[in-house]
């Protein structure tokens, strides 16, 4: 059984801290001779509990279909499973293959040259957890974070090794996330445009995964278990494994489809549905292959952020029959909670849900 450092705390921290002042990924921890993870890396055991996937499939959503047929093929998916790949959405293979390649290039560069953006910059950072020192553990991944908008960062501040592919693919997953988001505004009978006039295209961040070979891959995660905030994720991955979809008690595999895209509901977007999408659990488990798994994820967070700036369900599917199921909040007062653009599971969803007393 793992060691879990609730059980040597002062050790733990230490060896936390000694981590992170090393400027290190854990790529280069691997480079430098490790045939063990190191304890900091450890999950407790019931994080490491279920780790097998069962045999379902999340849905696949073909964009050059009629596209009547592809609005309630995208509206059942995001109610059912909160996930869906999409294939023919218009991003060229040689695209996505360039694209992964160049991040690729940027995990494998030497540490020398990756410790310039080690964590935490505002607008471009590489790190292994964005929050290192309140994790239960390390997670067996590298990242990079660019904030893409609304106040992207200058050429000379994103690595130049992918700093063309960032650019260039934030205006594709951009185009892709408009057209999904048109149509599951048409999925729940409102305008189109809706999602577009909320400002959910303005904030965006790009957020890339190197998970690279795990020796133990059976006590520590990639990421552990967790929804994301926002309103919709736009993730491109390799052809490597490792990606789970929490589906009713089990956790589903996402196997990888070469030039799919898998598209998730975000917290913010099950709220302004009124639930009739939902915010699933995902993780992604330890890399037990020799080839990296790398994935790239295409973030969107609503961009107007005053305090008369106020969101809640689309007052348009609001009825007697299906009543509100969230108070109205601003995203200052999600900010006051301590919740970052980066923090989440559920804990919007649980944070602005009325109780029981309330919607009666």
């Amino acid at each position: 059984m793992a060691p879990t450092p609730a059980a040597t705390t002062h050790d733990f921290a230490k060896e936390v801290k000694d981590f992170d002042d090393s400027k290190m990924g854990v790529k280069d921890l691997l480079d430098s001779g490790v045939t063990t993870i190191p304890k900091i890396f450890m999950y407790p055991p019931e994080i490491l509990a279920d780790l097998k996937p069962c045999n379902l499939e999340i849905p696949t959503v073909d964009l050059s279909h009629p596209r009547e047929e592809v609005i309630e093929q995208i509206k059942r998916a995001s109610h059912d499973w909160g996930f869906y790949q999409v294939i023919n959405h218009g991003i060229s293979n040689e695209i996505i293959d360039q694209t992964i390649n160049a991040f690729k290039s940027f995990y494998e560069l030497p540490i020398e040259a990756k410790k310039q953006y080690h964590h935490m910059d505002p607008k471009v950072a590489f790190y292994s957890n964005f929050n290192i020192f309140y994790s239960k553990a390390v997670n067996w991944k590298d990242s990079l974070r660019v904030y893409m908008a609304p106040n992207p960062p200058e050429m000379g501040q994103m690595p130049s090794v992918c700093a063309k592919e960032l650019l260039e693919w934030d205006i594709h997953a951009k185009r892709v996330a408009e057209e999904l988001m048109e149509m599951m505004c048409e999925g729940l009978g409102v305008k189109k445009d809706k999602l577009k006039e909320m400002s959910c295209l303005e904030h965006r961040k790009l957020v890339s995964h190197y998970y690279p070979y795990c020796p133990q891959p059976d006590l520590t995660m990639g990421l552990p278990p967790h929804t994301d905030r926002g309103v919709l994720t736009v993730l491109l991955q390799n052809e490597v494994n490792g990606l789970h979809v929490k589906h009713g008690k089990e956790w589903v595999e996402v196997k990888p489809v070469h030039g799919a895209l898998i598209i998730n509901v975000g917290d913010l977007l099950q709220i302004f549905s009124n639930d009739a999408f939902t915010s699933i659990e995902h993780r992604v488990v330890a890399n037990p292959s020799k080839n990296p798994r790398i994935s790239l994820a295409a973030i969107y967070n609503p961009g107007k952020r005053g305090e008369n700036d106020v969101y809640g369900v689309f007052p348009e599917i609001i009825s007697a029959e299906k009543p509100s199921l969230y108070k109205e909040f601003t995203i200052p007062e999600i900010q006051k909670q301590g919740l970052t653009d980066d923090s989440s599971c559920r804990a919007i969803i649980d944070l602005f849900k009325f109780d029981k007393s309330e919607a009666a």
